[in-house]
């Protein structure tokens, strides 16, 4: 971290010396809330929940983020890579299926650090990863026997709207890298039969890529779930997603996104998923899409 490289934007700043690049972080861990967490696929979250640390930060930053207070650095608190690993520990004691690091790109070294001693300790659920997959190879290869689960997005198959709405022209052709390199780590999926600290029916290693349809982005989401599967079959699940909320003053620069995705977009796009014979993957159904998927990032658990 020295001349920071962990993420594609290659800054090459000194966040260890207190520079900020991107992603607005130092070298110090930051993270606004540890707790357990309902909403992710019911692989993950189960009945007891997932035990989600959400970090400050953010290496990719799209417009439409429904995380900004945290991805801004508006708040959060600075821990230590020894508190990070209680957290993980603390998460195990109240039941949690599985340690679940959001947005944990730039603090990688310290993450790999803080798994380790958990380990150490006595810590026996599987690490769960979950990044939007704007990642680097490299990077990802300091987690290689270190997370059992990966949760990338694949948000979009054109360099266009990556450019647009991400400022990562570039981010089609790296998240295609960065999710072969998890598959190449996790291997063949397998689940819990609940003998053991997980529930049963909880995902113990593999893939999940998840896909939010976005408005007007029903062909470039199609090109993904082709993509994904044409790729990897069924060897990776794909989780496609309705959940796109508009947030407040979005319309006023892309006024295509100041709305919610209806439901013929959706039904449309799954259909297609089921067209190409995809068998292992996750949709929403019902009104995910009124729901509120934003926690209170108030530093509970931190």
């Amino acid at each position: 971290m020295k001349a920071c490289n962990l993420c594609p934007r290659s800054c090459g700043v000194s966040r260890e010396e207190g520079q900020r690049g991107f992603c607005g972080e130092s070298g110090v861990i930051r993270a606004a809330r540890a707790a357990l967490h309902m909403w992710e696929e019911p692989c993950i979250s189960g009945t007891r929940g997932s035990g989600t640390v959400f970090f400050c930060g953010c290496t990719l930053r799209c417009v439409y983020c429904q995380n900004r207070s945290i991805a801004d650095g508006e708040v959060g608190k600075e821990i230590s890579t020894n508190r990070l690993a209680e957290i993980m520990l603390e998460q195990q004691e109240r039941g949690a299926n599985n340690i679940n690091l959001v947005t944990p790109t730039h603090f990688v070294p310290q993450i790999a650090k803080a798994i380790s001693a958990a380990r150490a300790n006595g810590l026996a659920l599987p690490i769960v990863y979950n990044t939007s997959a704007y990642e680097t190879p490299e990077t990802l290869k300091i987690l290689d026997g270190l997370v059992d689960v990966y949760l990338p997005d694949m948000k979009y198959f054109s360099p266009v709207l990556a450019a647009k709405y991400s400022n990562a022209p570039d981010y089609p052709e790296t998240a295609k890298a960065a999710i072969a390199e998890m598959v190449r780590q996790t291997g063949t999926a397998c689940f819990a039969d609940g003998n053991g600290i997980a529930e049963e029916g909880i995902m113990l290693r593999g893939v999940i890529v998840r896909h939010l349809l976005l408005p007007d982005g029903l062909e470039d989401s199609k090109a993904v779930v082709r993509y994904l599967y044409e790729t990897y079959g069924d060897g990776v699940y794909i989780s496609i997603m309705n959940q796109y909320t508009p947030m407040p003053g979005i319309g006023d620069k892309y006024p295509e996104l100041a709305r919610k995705v209806t439901d013929e977009e959706y039904d449309e796009l799954v259909d297609y998923a089921v067209s190409l014979g995809i068998e292992n993957g996750f949709i929403q159904e019902g009104e995910t899409a009124l729901e509120s998927f934003i926690p209170d990032f108030d530093m509970r658990g931190i």
